[in-house]
């Protein structure tokens, strides 16, 4: 088993903003309102269908909550995106 890839010398890559400040705001506030929905909606779920959706709303509103939050998102990571504004000018 490796160790966690490094992204600058020094720096582990989960430990990186990747995300612009614009984003990590609009993140954050579309995670918290989907969570806050999805947990409203769960309180009285009716079918199974409707509870499975609640569900995928809650985790998809968690993911977005936690990347605005860290300001890191794993699949900018995986895929090598940077935002303009945390490009480093040459």
């Amino acid at each position: 088993m490796t160790g966690p890839t490094t992204h600058r010398p020094g720096t582990f890559a989960w430990r990186t903003v990747n995300i612009s400040p614009a984003e990590r705001a609009g993140r954050a506030l579309m995670g918290l309102a989907a969570t806050i929905i999805a947990i409203v909606l769960l309180t009285g779920a009716g079918g199974a269908l409707a509870v499975v959706l609640e569900v995928l709303l809650l985790l998809a509103g968690l993911d977005l909550l936690i990347t605005g939050a860290t300001g890191h998102c794993p699949l900018y990571a995986k895929l090598g995106h940077v935002p303009r504004t945390r490009r480093s000018r040459p």
